[in-house]
Protein backbone atom coordinates (compact mmCIF):
# COMPACT_ATOMS: atom_id res chain seq x y z
CA UNK A 1 0.00 0.00 0.00
CA UNK A 2 1.11 3.68 -0.48
CA UNK A 3 1.38 6.11 2.04
CA UNK A 4 -2.05 7.72 0.26
CA UNK A 5 -4.14 4.62 1.09
CA UNK A 6 -3.07 3.06 -2.54
CA UNK A 7 -3.07 -0.05 -4.04
CA UNK A 8 0.79 -1.14 -4.83
CA UNK A 9 0.21 -2.40 -8.60
CA UNK A 10 3.16 -4.15 -8.91
CA UNK A 11 2.87 -6.27 -5.66
CA UNK A 12 -0.44 -7.17 -6.88
CA UNK A 13 0.34 -8.62 -9.83
CA UNK A 14 3.63 -9.83 -8.53
CA UNK A 15 0.92 -11.93 -6.16
CA UNK A 16 -1.23 -12.65 -8.62
CA UNK A 17 1.51 -14.10 -10.74
CA UNK A 18 2.64 -15.98 -7.69
CA UNK A 19 -0.63 -17.56 -7.03
CA UNK A 20 -1.28 -18.75 -10.79
CA UNK A 21 1.83 -20.47 -10.52
CA UNK A 22 0.98 -22.20 -7.03
CA UNK A 23 -1.83 -23.03 -9.47
CA UNK A 24 -0.67 -24.74 -12.11
CA UNK A 25 1.72 -26.76 -9.83
CA UNK A 26 -0.79 -28.13 -7.98
CA UNK A 27 -2.98 -28.85 -10.92
CA UNK A 28 0.00 -30.82 -12.46
CA UNK A 29 0.92 -32.54 -9.03
CA UNK A 30 -3.34 -33.59 -9.31
CA UNK A 31 -3.20 -34.96 -12.93
CA UNK A 32 0.03 -37.24 -11.88
CA UNK A 33 -1.59 -38.76 -8.35
CA UNK A 34 -3.07 -41.65 -9.20
CA UNK A 35 -6.34 -42.37 -6.59
CA UNK A 36 -8.48 -45.48 -5.71
CA UNK A 37 -11.99 -46.50 -5.57
CA UNK A 38 -13.64 -49.70 -5.27
CA UNK A 39 -16.66 -51.65 -5.25
CA UNK A 40 -18.16 -55.38 -4.19
CA UNK A 41 -15.56 -55.48 -0.88
CA UNK A 42 -12.95 -55.02 -3.38
CA UNK A 43 -14.23 -57.29 -6.33
CA UNK A 44 -13.65 -54.26 -8.57
CA UNK A 45 -10.97 -51.38 -8.39
CA UNK A 46 -10.61 -48.15 -10.28
CA UNK A 47 -8.17 -46.05 -10.40
CA UNK A 48 -7.92 -42.54 -11.58
CA UNK A 49 -5.63 -39.52 -11.42
CA UNK A 50 -6.55 -36.57 -8.65
CA UNK A 51 -7.58 -34.66 -12.07
CA UNK A 52 -10.48 -36.97 -12.43
CA UNK A 53 -9.08 -39.52 -15.90
CA UNK A 54 -9.14 -43.24 -15.53
CA UNK A 55 -5.85 -45.41 -15.79
CA UNK A 56 -7.27 -48.78 -14.63
CA UNK A 57 -10.10 -50.70 -13.85
CA UNK A 58 -9.02 -54.22 -12.17
CA UNK A 59 -12.24 -56.77 -12.04
CA UNK A 60 -11.69 -60.16 -10.06
CA UNK A 61 -12.58 -63.18 -11.77
CA UNK A 62 -15.15 -64.16 -8.59
CA UNK A 63 -17.05 -60.94 -9.90
CA UNK A 64 -17.72 -62.21 -13.49
CA UNK A 65 -20.66 -63.85 -13.60
CA UNK A 66 -22.07 -64.39 -18.02
CA UNK A 67 -24.93 -64.72 -16.53
CA UNK A 68 -25.22 -61.57 -14.42
CA UNK A 69 -23.41 -58.87 -16.59
CA UNK A 70 -25.54 -55.92 -15.05
CA UNK A 71 -24.23 -56.42 -11.14
CA UNK A 72 -20.74 -56.68 -13.15
CA UNK A 73 -21.35 -53.17 -14.91
CA UNK A 74 -22.61 -51.67 -11.77
CA UNK A 75 -19.85 -52.92 -9.93
CA UNK A 76 -17.48 -51.10 -12.12
CA UNK A 77 -19.44 -47.85 -12.61
CA UNK A 78 -19.64 -47.69 -8.44
CA UNK A 79 -15.83 -48.42 -8.49
CA UNK A 80 -14.95 -45.69 -10.99
CA UNK A 81 -17.63 -43.13 -9.15
CA UNK A 82 -15.93 -43.68 -5.58
CA UNK A 83 -12.24 -43.46 -7.19
CA UNK A 84 -13.63 -39.90 -8.80
CA UNK A 85 -15.34 -38.95 -5.19
CA UNK A 86 -11.76 -39.53 -3.89
CA UNK A 87 -10.32 -37.46 -6.90
CA UNK A 88 -12.40 -34.60 -5.96
CA UNK A 89 -11.39 -34.90 -2.64
CA UNK A 90 -7.69 -34.76 -3.01
CA UNK A 91 -8.53 -31.47 -5.07
CA UNK A 92 -9.73 -29.86 -2.52
CA UNK A 93 -7.51 -30.85 -0.11
CA UNK A 94 -4.55 -29.44 -2.58
CA UNK A 95 -6.94 -26.82 -4.32
CA UNK A 96 -8.94 -25.35 -1.67
CA UNK A 97 -6.33 -23.08 -0.28
CA UNK A 98 -5.24 -21.34 -3.40
CA UNK A 99 -8.68 -20.95 -4.44
CA UNK A 100 -8.76 -19.42 -0.71
CA UNK A 101 -6.22 -16.76 -1.89
CA UNK A 102 -8.29 -15.96 -4.55
CA UNK A 103 -11.31 -14.49 -2.75
CA UNK A 104 -12.63 -17.29 -0.89
CA UNK A 105 -15.12 -17.51 -3.80
CA UNK A 106 -13.43 -20.78 -5.34
CA UNK A 107 -12.51 -20.64 -9.08
CA UNK A 108 -15.03 -21.03 -11.94
CA UNK A 109 -15.46 -24.67 -13.11
CA UNK A 110 -13.77 -26.26 -10.13
CA UNK A 111 -16.05 -28.30 -7.57
CA UNK A 112 -15.45 -26.78 -4.40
Amino acid sequence: MFPDGGVDMQQLLQQAQKMQQDLAAAQQELAETPVEGSAGGGLVKATVTGAGELKSLEIDPRAVDPEDTETLADLVVAAVRDANNAAQELAKTKLGPLAQGLGGGGLPGLPF
